[in-house]
């Protein structure tokens, strides 16, 4: 809690002159008795006992209109700032291979596409400082958003990334020369590309390895996650009564490529063959990229003088009410 006018504070050294002003004894005519003995003996009724009541809620109710002039206000946003000095691209792969359903979330299987999903939110969630950019990919790539510092719309863009939203294949190349677009303008100390895959580079016009070159020269770091078994998986299939059931497909991904892509860019290679795993993966790649740096120290302010004045008017009330009954007149 701050003062915004401090100095009204020095109004209340003219409360006493107020109090002096509003009860101050009146001259009034002297009653005449032979003697006050017999006065002193009578029982003091309730109005003499409160009499001190009236002047108390004028003083408080003064000092609160003095406290409310002085504009009292809450912080709500007082600290310094350490910003990381990161942008960051997610590229996850939605071609028709993330459809194998060998990952386990909440003791049920799902398909590789809806752990990946999940994984990526709980990253964007733990990076609250960063600048990210979601790329959709398969045969060609989709960018989902922008880099933006809005992580709840990040989060909700990748909630919206499905399966074969785009043309089938895995273009990891033309996937990491988008993500160099995103990155191209950039300003930020670091500049980091987390890949996600489970296939084998098959369309695109350009390379793995040459978009790897490409990021390297401009000072991307790449680090690439191969995710899901390097064998056979199970995969849903309709019958012809149109049940689901699950046939038994090879589902591999070029391993060794995605090693070549993050060494030439100085990044790192995960294998992910469960949720654990991939989210311990994220958690790795959550420490290794940590640049911080202090921006200025800032501060919003909320009023707070309302409580003020409103006690003060009601404390007022309350004594001038008080002036009209029995009580106002003791003097």
């Amino acid at each position: 809690m701050i003062w915004a006018w401090p100095w009204m504070g020095l109004l209340a050294s003219l409360v006493p002159l107020f109090c002096y002003w509003r009860f101050a004894p009146r001259r009034q005519r002297p009653l005449r008795f032979s003697d006050g003995q017999a006065l002193q003996q009578l029982p003091k009724s309730w109005v003499v006992r409160a009499r001190f009541l009236p002047p108390i809620l004028y003083v408080a109710g003064l000092l609160l209109l003095v406290a409310a002039l002085a504009r009292p206000q809450r912080g709500i946003d007082e600290r310094r700032v350490r910003r990381e000095a990161i942008d960051m691209v997610l590229l996850i792969d939605v071609s028709s291979s993330m459809l194998a359903e060998d990952f386990y979330l909440d003791g049920r299987r799902v398909n590789r596409m809806e752990v990946c999903v999940h994984a990526a939110q709980e990253f964007i969630r733990m990076r609250r400082n960063d600048r990210i950019a979601v790329i959709a990919f398969a045969g060609v790539p989709f960018v989902m958003a922008p880099l933006t510092f809005d992580h709840g719309w990040l989060q909700q863009q990748v909630g919206r990334i499905e399966i074969a939203m785009v043309q089938d294949g895995t273009a990891i190349g033309s996937a990491i020369a988008s993500g160099l677009n995103r990155l191209r303008d950039s300003e930020a100390e670091s500049k980091v590309i987390v890949l996600l895959t489970d296939g084998v580079n098959n369309t695109g016009n350009i390379s793995p390895e040459n978009a790897a070159r490409a990021a390297a020269a401009l000072g991307v770091r790449v680090h690439a996650i191969g995710a899901g078994t390097q064998d056979y998986a199970p995969f849903p299939a309709r019958d012809p009564f149109g049940r689901t059931r699950y046939v038994q497909r090879l589902a591999v991904f070029d391993e060794a490529q995605l090693q070549r892509i993050a060494d030439i860019t100085g990044g790192q290679y995960f294998h992910a063959n469960d949720t654990e795993a991939l989210q311990r993966i994220y958690d790795e790649i959550d420490e290794l990229e940590r640049t911080e740096i202090e921006v200025d120290e800032y501060t919003r302010f909320e009023e707070r003088f309302m409580p003020f004045l409103w006690w003060a008017v009601g404390l007022l009330t309350l004594e001038r009410l008080l002036g009209l009954a029995r009580l106002g007149r003791w003097s």
